[in-house]
């Protein structure tokens, strides 16, 4: 194998396929990158951890065609310090790559590369079609609720559902949940609902761009597949049950207020510096035209700030875990947010002003 690449053009990929590689492996194969160069001047390089697999093409001067793994953050380090516009030459000896630029030169051990995995998806495949962005978007205002090494599995991943209405995306930790949903129809044979770990999500953050360009979105029975540009990601699939997460939409909550999204949240922050540690509670007490925000600590530490609202029904005081609030908060965009509470006992719904395709739901705490 004998093959140039263009150094500006490997480095954000192998960026990108690096974020895929542990840093602990079990197997040595899985540190490294597949590279492959082919005849027809295209070179593919692939990363894969067995839950997720990235690969990536490009455009290289091949003057033998070959296959190898490289040891990836070494490979990355290496490319990350060359000089600018510089040409990375990569040839095989025995069981070394020789890396030259200029006059640098680097040998690194390789791994044969046929026992590198490789993700195949079934004959029985979905494929939809929808804008980047919008998968972005969902993905976006939601993920950030999943839960993180739960007992319940598929709490650790983000359910994806399609239908012919759309796209929506769901995550909880059973403390709070966010869905949101795109606006678009989609075409699908029938309705789909699969669990994404979080892996794969926040590498499917990573490739997803902000414009409309349609991308294709595969399914089988155990794997999701997108592809961006030149470079495609495939992640298994969580089997599991999600819970029926409508019932946990509050739907008798019956004071509302809207306030200022950014004002709220700056008051949160600040509050939340005296709150407790561990639990990270906050103190809402709302009365006509008046929302109090509060906190205390162990210390016997205090903070409140107030906020003007528009409002005029019943008090009512609940507590909320100001981390939660703060990750909602920021994942809106409207200049104004609004807040549907019931009791101290009751969840509290939270949503952009003008957007009901996205809603937040916190449970209530003691504090």
């Amino acid at each position: 194998m004998k093959l140039q690449l263009e150094r500006n053009t490997l480095l954000p990929l192998l960026q990108q396929l690096v974020s895929i590689v542990e840093r602990k492996q079990t197997d040595a194969l899985l540190a490294n990158i597949r590279l492959e160069a082919t005849a027809e001047q295209a070179v593919y390089l692939t990363s894969s951890d067995m839950e997720v697999e990235l690969v990536a093409k490009l455009n290289g001067v091949v003057e033998k065609p070959g296959i190898t793994t490289l040891p990836a953050r070494k490979w990355l380090d290496i490319c990350r310090n060359l000089p600018d516009q510089s040409t990375l030459e990569i040839f095989l000896e025995g069981n070394r790559a020789q890396l030259r630029c200029g006059r640098g030169r680097f040998a690194l051990a390789t791994l044969e590369a046929d026992e590198f995995p490789e993700v195949e998806l079934s004959s029985e495949v979905e494929t939809v079609v929808l804008p980047q962005d919008e998968l972005r978007g969902v993905i976006e205002r939601s993920h950030f609720s999943m839960a993180s090494q739960d007992v319940r599995y598929a709490l650790n991943g983000l359910l994806i559902e399609l239908t012919g209405r759309g796209i929506r995306a769901v995550a909880t930790d059973g403390h709070r949940l966010a869905l949101a949903e795109g606006v678009g129809e989609i075409e699908v044979t029938q309705p789909r609902q699969v669990i994404v770990p979080r892996k794969g999500v926040h590498e499917l953050l990573r490739i997803l761009g902000t414009d409309s360009t349609p991308l294709q979105l595969q399914l089988d029975s155990n794997h999701i597949r997108v592809e961006v540009g030149d470079v495609r990601i495939t992640s298994k699939l969580i089997d599991g049950l999600y819970p029926d997460y409508y019932h946990v939409l509050p739907e008798k909550n019956e004071k509302h207020l809207t306030l200022a999204r950014e004002a709220l949240r700056q008051a949160v922050s600040r509050v939340a510096i005296l709150s407790n540690e561990k639990s990270r509670g906050v103190r809402f007490q709302l009365r006509p035209h008046l929302l109090s925000i509060g906190s205390h600590n162990y210390e016997q530490e205090e903070a409140e700030e107030e906020l003007e609202v528009d409002y005029s029904g019943e008090e009512v005081e609940i507590g909320f875990n100001a981390n939660y609030l703060l990750d909602a908060l920021g994942a809106m965009e409207t200049e104004h947010v609004v807040i549907s509470l019931n009791d101290s006992k009751s969840s509290g719904l939270f949503r952009p002003e003008g957007d009901e395709r996205t809603r937040y739901v916190i449970m209530p705490m003691q504090i």
